[in-house]
Parts: C-alpha cells; structure tokens; sequence
C-alpha cells in the first residue's frame, strides 16, 4: 500500500487535471441534442481506462446510450471486483443560477469544503466518484499492487433511468460474472464522520396531463364556466396527501417495511444537526410525515413529491388564458417491499378516479425501481468498513438514503451478485441542482480508499 499511495500523491494534480477534461463534455443523456457528447464522454472514459493501464476496453453501443465494459484479469482464482459507474449528467438547468459555467470546472473553497470544491455538473453524480475508481486501478497497476481482478462497467444512461441496462446485464451476463459490484454514487455523513450506505429508496416516476377545453381560452370570457386544468391539477395534487404528509392512495402503505422501535432508535444515532440542516437550504423549518425524524422521512418512509407543473402562458408579461392542458410530473420514492410497478398502477387508478367529470387525465409512467437493502455481515461490505475506518482513522457507520439507484436490485435479479455503496459525496453537494460540486477532500479520499477495499476484500475471500 506505500507504494500505491506514494503513487497517487504523486500524481494528485494530473489526475484532477484529467478530471476536469471529462467534466468539461456536457454529456446530458436527458437532451436529445447532446446525442455525440454523450458518444464523446463514453469514448473519453474508454480512452482514459486504457491509458490507467486496463488491458481490454470497448465501448459497447446500445439501444440507448453507449456503455464502456473494461476488464483486467490477473489470476482466476483471485476474487473479481466489478465497478459500475455512469457518465451521463443531469441537464444543468436553470443556467442563470450557476455562479460559474456547468461544464467549465472550477475549483471553490466553502464552508463544508476548506480546502476546495470542485465545482461542475457531473462533479459528484457521477463522474467524479468513479473517476475515483479508474485512478484507483491506476495507481495499483502501476505498482504491480492489484489484488483482485477487476471489471468496469460505465453506463450512459442512469440518469434517465438505466432503460437498456438489464438488456445489457442479459445479453453480456458471462462477461459481467464477478464476487461483487462496488459503487461510488452515494454519499458519507460528514468528512468526519464516514458511513457506508447499506440501503437505498426505489422509484416510481410518472407523468400526469390533464385536459380541458378543446383549445386555450380567455379567462375573461370562459373564465368561471369552464374548469381551468391548472386549478383541477392542483387540487388533484393537493388531495394525495393528508394534513399529517400521509398518502392519500389506497394500498400505498401495504406492503411498507416498519422498522422496530430498537431500530430507529439506532438509526437515530447518526450525527445530525436539525438547525445546520436547515440553514445549509435556506428554511425556517423542516415538513415532512408526521411521526417520524428527518433522518427517517429521507431514508426509511416512501415519499411523493411534484419534479415539475406546467401549463397555460409562462412568457414574460400578461397573457389571460385559461390553458387546455396542464401537466406535471411526479416521483414517489419507494422503501423495502413497495413495488415499483405495482405502485404505478395504484397511482393511475387512484389519480383517474379523482378527476372530475370536467377534465379528462392521462398518467403516462416512466421509470422506475426496486428499493434495495444490502447485507452488513459479508466480506464485501466488512472490505469496505475496514478501508474506510483505515483512511478515515474511524470506523464508518451504516446508514440508508433516500435516493434511488435502481440497477442495484437489478444486477441482484439479472448477475445474483450483491453490490456494495462506498460513495464519498455529501448531501451537500447539490447533485441534480445548479452549483453541484465535489469537495476535494473527498475525492482524494476515494482514490486513497479504494486500493483498500481491493486489498482487504481479497484477504477476506482467502481467509
């Protein structure tokens, strides 16, 4: 391990030097337009790989968005690693609200980040953590360190819900084959405190239209006679959920796990600060479920929430019209045993029926996922806390999150393989949001970590 470390000490600028490079593509999977951006990103990854020294590199296409498979084996008896990351982005919009430009990476110091952040769409969802990875991988082969054989497997599509993954899973299962997939694309407590993520929410994602009139209207006119779709789409919203933040679906709650009191009790213990959370997004106060902490709404407790409502005129100035249409689109965060298309389905119906006779709806789904639980008592998550608790110099705490990562209970269902979630990012770091950024700090403590897990996790399949 001195000689990996000593490695990549060495080499600490030309890695975020190389960093920068891949931020500065604008690889939007979302847009349509950054079609051959995308295509460049994916081929600047594979290009990266072969030049950290990974033997076989391809960049395999799809129906979607091209995925970057790599491999180096050493020795079959030795376990194998396999490493899933992706390199698309979500679009940077609103542009106005970016102090410095999305895909021009600058480095910023804050509060939470002393020693500087790196400031990029991309930064920390994703390409900054399995960026960790490839030059992780570097520095062990370059110091004849490696003790795993290891696969990468980046994906172009994550954050628009991974359509072509499991297709890609069946169609190349063989070549996937591994002892564990490891993950950076979730985050730690604090810089001081780090923790290891054991459980993740899945996803419902749809899409409502509701329509009125057969055209626009004048409000002055029509207004009061005709119902306006904007008025009933809102109140259809407002109605799905309770005056204690319950939802309001029948058969929503059916199949939620309810964790023991001793439970979340223990999770409770994490480090948290209610009036720093609160100040660190500009609120009074926090809402939520009533009944339960903030720790748990955002991690063991489904949630529904509007991503986006729009409609009528939004141009600058006055324009009185009462729209024919109104539309919004709508996530339902799932916990363990919801699921997701099952809770599609309740949502359709559910939000059909509530419509009044005035308005005709559609619910048009999305993507979804499973929510996923992973194992404390394996080698492959005992690697991770012992590699953390030796770069950190304290033991790391499990804790689940309330994002989705839905290729996790896929690669369970489609490879049989658990997966292990060793991210290094902070809730902090405005992932989906402008300003996203990626502390130094953590960065260079992912590439320091991870030769760890590799060596940990190869003596504990040996013992």
């Amino acid at each position: 391990m001195e000689k990996v470390q000593a490695f990549i000490k060495d080499n600490r600028e030309r890695f975020l030097e190389e960093l920068f490079d891949l931020l500065r593509i604008p690889s939007i999977s979302a847009d349509p337009a950054y079609k051959e951006d995308v295509k460049r990103a994916a081929e600047t990854v594979a290009e990266g790989m072969r030049k950290a020294g990974v033997d076989e590199v391809e960049v395999i296409p799809t129906a979607g968005h091209p995925i970057v498979f790599a491999q180096k084996a050493i020795d079959p008896s030795l376990p194998t690693i396999l490493v899933y990351g992706h390199y698309d982005v979500q679009p940077p919009d609103p542009l106005n609200l970016w102090e410095s430009g999305p895909f021009e990476p600058v480095i910023k110091k804050t509060k939470t980040h002393p020693d500087g952040a790196i400031y990029a769409r991309g930064s920390c969802d994703d390409k900054g953590q399995f960026f960790m990875h490839v030059k992780a991988f570097e520095a062990m082969a370059a110091t004849g360190s490696l003790p795993c054989n290891v696969k990468f497997m980046i994906e172009g599509e994550e954050e628009v819900g991974s359509d072509h993954l499991g297709e890609f899973c069946r169609q190349y299962k063989e070549r996937l084959t591994a002892d564990v997939i490891l993950i950076s694309d979730t985050s730690i407590i604090a810089n001081d405190t780090p923790s290891i993520t054991t459980g993740l929410r899945g996803l419902s994602y749809v899409e409502v239209e509701v329509t009125g009139p057969n055209r626009d209207l004048h409000s002055g006119v029509y207004g009061g006679a005709v119902a306006n779709p904007i008025n009933v789409l809102c109140e259809m919203i407002a109605s799905l959920m309770d005056e204690n933040y319950h939802i309001t679906i029948p058969g929503f709650y059916d199949d939620v796990e309810d964790l023991s009191h001793a439970e979340r009790e223990e999770m409770n213990k994490a480090p948290f600060n209610l009036g720093h959370y609160q100040e660190d997004l500009g609120i009074r106060t926090v809402r939520g479920e009533v009944g339960y902490t903030t720790l748990e709404r955002t991690s063991i407790r489904p949630t529904l929430d509007v991503n986006g409502i729009w409609g009528g005129y939004t141009g600058e100035g006055a324009k009185t019209v009462l729209p024919a249409k109104a539309f919004a689109k709508i996530s339902m965060r799932l916990v363990p045993n919801q699921d997701p298309d099952k809770i599609t389905k309740l949502f359709s119906q559910h939000f059909r029926r509530i419509a009044p006779p005035s308005v005709k709806v559609e619910v048009r789904p999305h993507h979804g996922g499973k929510p996923a639980v992973t194992p404390t008592d394996t080698p492959e998550y005992q690697a991770a806390y012992r590699a953390m608790e030796q770069t950190f110099g304290k033991a790391p705490l499990p804790k689940r999150e309330g994002g989705s990562i839905p290729i996790v209970a896929l690669f369970e269902e489609v490879l049989g393989v658990k997966s292990v979630l060793m991210g290094f990012g902070l809730d902090s770091d405005a992932i989906h949001s402008p300003n996203e950024h990626y502390g130094l700090f953590n960065f260079y403590k992912g590439i320091e970590t991870i030769p760890y897990y590799h060596k940990y996790y190869a003596e504990l399949k040996q013992d």
